[in-house]
């Protein structure tokens, strides 16, 4: 429901949007830290973090998802085959792992 009575103010939907954009930049942010960080401790730490802005990522997908809000195409099977074979293609160029 619309929260921007009098043209004045963010939709619901807008402030879901926002919030969802900076749970999915702070991932971003807290596993570039994380792949950084050598401290055992402090590596605990930043998982920890990239756990709950990954789980609130997708707590609010989901809402959005629900509402119809937030949209994504379904992947073919052509597509997922594609996917797949250059991601293990990236992954073993070589097969000498």
């Amino acid at each position: 429901m619309p929260n921007n009575m009098e043209g004045r103010g963010l939709t619901d939907r807008e402030m879901l949007l926002l919030c969802l954009e900076l749970e999915k930049g702070r991932c971003r942010s807290v596993s570039n830290t994380l792949l950084e960080t050598s401290h055992k401790e402090l590596r605990n730490v930043y998982k920890q973090c990239f756990e709950n802005a990954e789980q609130n990522q997708s707590n609010l997908f989901e809402i959005m998802s629900e509402k119809d809000w937030y949209k994504v195409e379904t992947a073919t099977t052509e597509q997922v085959g594609k996917t797949q074979a250059l991601m293990q293609n990236n992954l073993h160029p070589d097969d000498k792992f």
